[in-house]
């Protein structure tokens, strides 16, 4: 038995002529007249009787119409559940991100999402940016959010955004009043730092090397957020990625642009031994389009 033919069976039951049936499954009356036979050459015993131009069920027919009608009640949800995967209105998503975007960006952008996407449950857990590479390999999670460059798509994914990094003052701060700041306005400020063996500590390391400055380094610890929040305390000044001077929301803290240019890649990393699904990359698409449409034009690179 096919689907079409209980179809054609269940809107003949319905409907009670075949002209009616036609009209409601959008077919030609003898396409539901030839499903009708099909269907009852396949259970062995007639549906329906002819007479007079009209088909008057069996005490067959309405036995079968019962489990005909349950069957299509399944179908209609397999369908209903396929539409809704198709439109990213139900999974689930699991995300692994490194806090620089887990503690307030990706939150928000999945909210947006959310509203979009009512259908589907999302967790979001996270860790350093290589436990989240670890996570991916391992297939413990849909998709990854890292600091990590990558400058050409490889096996486990692709550059979300290359950012410029700013440079994080306290309001009261006489350099607050400058536009943009360079190396020797810092020489011998009290420096708030990233955590020793993270890339962006060794870059910014470098580039006051390289231009002979030395700064006071007062405090050092894992996440921009911490890092604002000590410029806000009057540690110290800062160089931290855009994102996290766009989601700082005291009024303690400036931020000012730094030359030269220190970047920060974002990138989305998925499991490369499965393709990802619509949902993923539904999600994906929202959250680079989310960025792009949070961050000035300037934090860009």
């Amino acid at each position: 038995m096919k689907i079409r033919q209980l179809e054609a069976f269940n809107a003949v039951m319905v409907c009670r002529t075949v002209t009616r049936a036609a009209e409601m499954l959008h077919v030609s009356q003898p396409a539901v007249t030839r499903l009708i036979n099909d269907l009852e050459e396949s259970a062995g015993f007639a549906l329906f009787d002819r007479a007079h131009g009209r088909l008057q069920p069996t005490p067959e027919a309405f036995a079968l119409h019962e489990e005909v009608q349950r069957s299509l009640v399944g179908v209609e949800r397999i369908e209903r559940a396929a539409l809704e995967i198709r439109a990213a209105q139900r999974g689930m998503l699991q995300i692994a991100s490194a806090p620089a975007l887990a503690l307030s960006f990706l939150p928000r952008a999945i909210a947006e999402f959310s509203r979009l996407h009512t259908g589907v449950e999302i967790s979001l857990a996270s860790h350093a940016s290589r436990t989240v590479l670890d996570m991916v390999v391992e297939h413990r999670c849909d998709v990854g959010f890292v600091i990590l460059a990558l400058s050409t798509p490889s096996a486990h994914g692709e550059l979300l955004m290359s950012t410029r990094m700013v440079c994080a003052v306290p309001a009261a701060h006489p350099l607050a009043a400058k536009t943009t700041l360079v190396p020797e306005d810092l020489r011998n400020e009290p420096f708030v730092s990233h955590w020793r063996g993270l890339q962006s500590r060794y870059e910014i390391d470098a580039l006051f090397a390289s231009h002979g400055i030395e700064r006071k380094l007062m405090m050092e610890t894992q996440t921009s957020a911490g890092i604002c929040s000590f410029v806000a305390a009057g540690m110290g000044i800062a160089i931290i990625d855009p994102v996290a001077a766009l989601e700082y929301r005291g009024t303690d803290v400036v931020f000012r642009r730094f030359e030269p240019a220190l970047g920060t890649d974002f990138s989305v990393l998925l499991p490369s031994q499965r393709p990802p699904s619509l949902l993923v990359k539904k999600f994906v698409t929202h959250v680079r389009a989310f960025a792009y449409a949070q961050l000035p034009k300037e934090a860009m690179l």
